[in-house]
């Protein structure tokens, strides 16, 4: 069966400049890598050869053997004979794609293949709820993280104690190999140590010849004041331990901040909504609201206060996340209609309303007038 065209592999013209060619590849990458489709194998080929079509387009040189000559230019049919149109020495860079794609999935990160296999350990991500108090005045907290950590046995070194890891003797201790294939040289990841460059022949048995092992660690944890919900914390090197003495990844903490049973949140603004009896709203008076500070602070009502109307507190707000100033409270008033009333009462407001007029209602007189005019103007 002949190999399909590499062109159409990654779904572009034979013109296709390198940044269309690598946008394509990464698409296809991040849907055929085996680590999201793990135990399918049609998957696995078809991320090969997207891979190899990659491999090879991405090069200047073998791209032009490949536009010349096909597959032949690599299938060694040729036999490098005189005039074949390239003879120079072409060397893969697949890990290098595979740092690039994939590394934040393993905890890679460039230039840590040919270190023993220390590689870097994994972030991890832990999450904390948090009450709005807490977010205004700051917190200290004490977590507990499960995690994998540096083998005390073997000092992360993940071989038995008085023994240490040796050169892979395929690789030399580079981590990649390398194969003649047609015109070019290919390099690939060492299947002996696996990119790593070493080998352990003596395991340590705590750790398994990994370097780490798995355990709950506590951590204490600084929430400074003003944070909002979706705040990142990061703790650098308290993530898990890396492979074989490798450095330690980062933890990072997610906040969320739980509702408020009087107070809703808009970045450092408060706002809270306060009942007041229909004699206050009307004659005026003075109410006390609470602070999330723990105080309270008196607000006068002036006379004829209607329901929504807002009384800003200077300074009574959130603290800004790393800043001085706090921001204001809103007090919005919800004039509170009386109920239950007594015969007595009701008399008494039936008084009131004889004695009323327009103009101690003029935002009912002045809506029903609209309503008047509406049905005036409407056409017969």
């Amino acid at each position: 069966m002949s190999k399909p065209d590499f062109y159409s592999l990654l779904g572009v013209d034979r013109s296709a400049t390198a940044d269309e060619l690598k946008k394509a590849y990464r698409k296809l990458a991040m849907k055929w890598h085996p680590d999201k489709n793990p135990g399918d194998a049609d998957a696995e080929k078809k991320f090969k050869e997207i891979s190899e079509a990659y491999d090879v387009l991405k090069d200047e040189q073998s791209r032009a053997a490949y536009d010349q000559y096909g597959h032949a230019a690599f299938d060694g049919s040729m036999g490098g004979r005189p005039g074949g149109g390239f003879n120079g020495d072409f060397s893969s860079s697949m890990s290098d794609i595979f740092d690039d794609l994939f590394g934040e999935f393993t905890g890679g990160r460039r230039g840590q293949r040919s270190n023993g296999g220390r590689a870097r350990g994994a972030d991890l991500r832990y999450n904390m709820s948090i009450t709005l108090e807490e977010a205004y005045e700051g917190k200290k907290a004490q977590i507990r993280v499960p995690s994998s950590v540096s083998c005390d046995t073997c000092a992360g070194s993940g071989a038995t104690p008085g023994s240490k890891p040796i050169n892979c003797n395929t690789c030399g201790g580079s981590g990649r190999v390398r194969a003649a294939q047609g015109f070019f040289s290919i390099e690939r990841t060492c299947p002996s140590c696996h990119g790593r460059g070493q080998v352990i022949e003596d395991p340590c048995k705590s750790c398994h010849g990994q370097g780490r092992v798995q355990k709950e660690r506590t951590l204490s944890v600084t929430i400074p004041q003003g944070v909002e919900e979706g705040t990142r914390i990061r703790l650098s090197g308290e993530g898990e331990a890396g492979m074989r003495g490798g450095p330690a990844g980062d933890l990072y903490i997610f906040l969320s901040v739980s509702p408020h049973k009087l107070f809703e949140r808009d970045g450092t603004e408060l706002f809270c909504s306060v009942p007041v009896s229909l004699t206050t709203a009307a004659l005026g008076g003075e109410i006390e609201v609470p602070t999330l500070g723990g105080g309270k602070v008196k607000v006068k009502i002036p006379e004829g206060t209607q329901t929504g109307k807002q009384f800003r507190l200077r300074g009574k707000g959130m603290p800004g996340l790393h800043a001085r100033r706090h921001g204001d409270l809103y007090i919005q008033i919800q004039v509170e209609t009386p109920v239950g009333l007594t015969k007595k009462q009701k008399d008494l407001l039936k008084q009131f309303q004889e004695a009323s007029s327009s103009d101690n209602s003029p935002e009912s007189a002045g809506f029903f007038a609209k309503v008047k005019d509406f049905f005036n103007d409407a056409p017969e």
